[in-house]
């Protein structure tokens, strides 16, 4: 299993919000490009970006961040957040991007996601944030009527390079993840699960293993101290 640091991006600064509450903010790193130099130097094989300001009006906002990220570490990187047309795609690709993270279009424009991602295959990652079982798009603003495992069967079909599923309710509360849920989650699909939300100590990250996600992203926690993401790589080795 991968361990995945996220770096939130608002404002230019690399941040974290509790239950996906913008008034409930908290700066890590004046510099998000320092973070991903730190969290390279450590191991990490991803970085999972996310531009809270895109996923709020719909465009990407933080790109000169974003470049400086992809600039600074040979570490690929996946975004999300305010990714709602091709041309956007097209802009994350030229900001150095590998992969990206769609979750409001893929519920507002179904076809198009599906076309994206025969298009890129390997390359897309369905977006799956749920509050109370039910998609939650726009920034988390939003909650839909369309239950996560119905949007999972609509396109069990596609290239997809995986799935990130964040339980809001846990994301940067530091209560540890919903493993029931990531572990119906993992039994309803066959491609590879990212888990996201609640990561609070470092057995919470074997714990996601023997659910058997494909790796899990880990924010606040690493960012306060925690553990270390090498203290996690190292046990992850060691199977305990």
């Amino acid at each position: 299993m991968l361990i995945i640091p996220a770096i939130d991006i608002r404002g230019g600064k690399c941040v974290r919000l509790e239950q996906g509450d913008y008034g409930r903010e908290k700066v890590f790193d004046a510099d998000p490009a320092a973070a991903a130099r730190r969290w390279a130097e450590q191991g990490a094989a991803w970085l999972h970006l996310v531009d809270l300001d895109g996923a709020r009006t719909g465009r990407t906002v933080n790109s000169e961040a974003i470049a400086a990220i992809t600039n600074s570490v040979p570490t690929p990187c996946q975004l999300g957040g305010g990714i709602r047309s091709t041309e956007d795609l097209d802009h994350a690709w030229s900001l150095g991007i590998r992969r990206v993270v769609i979750g409001t279009q893929a519920i507002k424009r179904p076809d198009w996601f599906a076309e994206v991602a025969e298009a890129w295959p390997g390359r897309v990652l369905l977006g799956l944030d749920a509050r109370n079982g039910m998609v939650a798009v726009e920034g988390w603003q939003e909650t839909t009527s369309c239950s996560v495992f119905d949007l999972v069967r609509q396109f069990a079909k596609l290239p997809l390079a995986g799935i990130v599923f964040t339980d809001i309710s846990r994301d940067g509360m530091l209560t540890g993840p919903n493993l029931d849920a990531m572990r119906k989650m993992r039994e309803a699909v066959t491609v590879p699960l990212i888990a996201s939300g609640g990561v609070s100590i470092v057995e919470d990250v074997l714990r996601l293993a023997e659910v058997g996600v494909a790796a899990c992203i880990v924010g606040r926690a690493l960012y306060e101290g925690k553990f270390t993401l090498e203290e996690a790589l190292r046990l992850l080795r060691q199977g305990r």
